[in-house]
């Protein structure tokens, strides 16, 4: 037993001996680590540029992998690039990186976003249509963006129905690009959810689908493109979709608002798809496609009950603070809170996809400010006060 053991601990002993010799042959590791950034020695030159490190698969005539110029166009991007420089039109996984073009596309004739749409009545189903098209869209007085939109604004316009209500919405694209529909929290039957290769083929350029379900359940909702969503939704193909219960609140609000958070990337007068990546972080910020001061005012009267819908569509959590006025959140993803579990707060984190229902007395008159709390995103461009901001103007 003893000479097995005595055996047993020479072998670990070389095995050890083995591997410390592999590590101390073992290269240098890259100077910039696995978030991108820089890791450089004490006394290195900070000036020196990094060689790329490139896989194997994508160094020697692509490798036989069909992906390699793409990861190589990746590769060489630059970490940390001037934001006010635009990045060049490289392909990314099959998204255009460069800006979206412009050309032939008309002024927006709508000046305000997600106002409710009309519709018709077919026996008893509301008919709704929507035209996904391209337009110049003001986000500022002077910052105008290439938009895709539904029916001309940003947001699109919103939808509004009672809990049961059969609704058709026909959706006719323009666009050069194909799209889909996707009905974000509503109830719909899969053949109705809107996801191109899974649910339903894209709608081409020039193409119409029709959608049509029962409206349930009563909440806040919204829709959005579900085709490469990091260039369309970004591009402002989003709306609102408010669903009423049946049986009417009671009291309702004296106020009913609903705000949709978003990002923008706008160089040298060209709209690029904000991407959480460096030389596509955006440098504007809207509500409801409008960046500070040229977000809406909203108006109400002392003692007032407010009720405002925040939803995050972009690629960015955005934590949104109320000055002056504590809120209670009474719905969360269009689910109703119950009283007793419903938190007052002035601040609160609203992500991609989430929607938060915030009511409040407007209890102190004068002028209020609601807005993100992450100081870029109140910029426009680098410029305070801008973006994420609106002013809540209570009056006696």
């Amino acid at each position: 037993m003893r000479r097995a053991t005595l055996v047993f601990l020479t072998l670990l002993a070389l095995v050890m001996l083995a591997q410390l010799a592999s590590a101390q042959d073992a290269p240098t590791p890259d100077p910039m680590n696995q978030n991108g950034h820089e890791m450089m020695a004490e006394g290195a030159d900070a000036d020196a540029t990094p060689e790329p490190t490139v896989p194997p698969s994508v160094s020697d005539s692509n490798g036989g992998d069909p992906m390699a110029s793409d990861n190589m166009d990746m590769m060489n991007m630059p970490m940390g690039s001037d934001a006010g420089s635009a990045p060049e039109s490289d392909d990314m996984g099959g998204h255009d990186m460069g800006a979206v073009s412009s050309e032939g596309v008309p002024d927006a004739t709508e000046t305000a976003g997600a106002q409710p749409l009309a519709y018709t009545l077919d026996g008893d189903v509301k008919v709704f249509e929507l035209t996904v098209q391209a337009v110049r869209w003001p986000i500022l007085p002077d910052v105008v963006v290439t938009a895709w939109t539904y029916n001309g604004t940003v947001p699109g316009p919103m939808i509004r129905v009672t809990e049961g209500d059969q609704v058709r919405i026909v959706v006719t694209n323009t666009l050069d690009a194909p799209t889909a529909v996707h009905w974000h929290g509503i109830l719909v039957p899969n053949a109705m959810d809107g996801v191109p290769g899974v649910t339903q083929d894209a709608i081409e350029p020039g193409e119409t689908f029709t959608y049509e379900f029962v409206a349930r359940p009563a909440g806040t909702f919204m829709y959005h493109s579900h085709f490469e969503t990091d260039e369309q939704i970004m591009l402002g193909l989003y709306a609102p979709f408010i669903i009423d219960p049946v049986q009417p609140e009671e009291p309702a609000p004296d106020v009913d608002v609903t705000l949709m958070l978003s990002e923008w990337r706008v160089v040298d007068g060209e709209t690029f798809a904000v991407m959480p990546m460096a030389g596509l972080e955006p440098n504007y910020f809207t509500i409801n496609g409008k960046a500070f001061p040229a977000t809406e005012t909203i108006n109400v009267r002392r003692g007032q009950r407010v009720r405002l819908r925040i939803a995050s569509i972009g690629q960015f959590v955005h934590p949104m603070h109320l000055h002056g006025l504590p809120f209670q959140i009474v719905a969360t993803d269009g689910y109703p809170v119950p009283e007793a579990a419903q938190l007052t707060k002035d601040t609160i984190s609203v992500a991609p996809g989430e929607r938060y229902d915030i009511e409040f007395i407007a209890s102190e008159p004068g002028q209020w400010l609601l807005h993100c709390h992450i100081p870029h995103h109140i910029t426009n461009d680098g410029v305070e006060p801008g973006g994420l901001v609106l002013v809540v103007n209570v009056t006696e």
